[in-house]
């Protein structure tokens, strides 16, 4: 039975683990910033409100 999904990377196993893990933290801080930004925009909302 064939493989399912992507072809894997047998060529440069290291770089490409090493690109994949880059794309992981890359998507972990533009989460974490997002979160950060609407932290501080409902925080402003609350403060203003009263």
């Amino acid at each position: 039975m064939a493989k399912k999904g992507r072809e894997k990377n047998t060529k440069n196993k290291a770089k490409h683990a090493r690109l994949v893990a880059q794309k992981k933290n890359r998507k972990k801080t533009e989460v974490a910033v997002r979160k950060e930004r609407l932290k501080n925009i409902i925080k402003k909302i609350k403060e203003n409100s009263k």
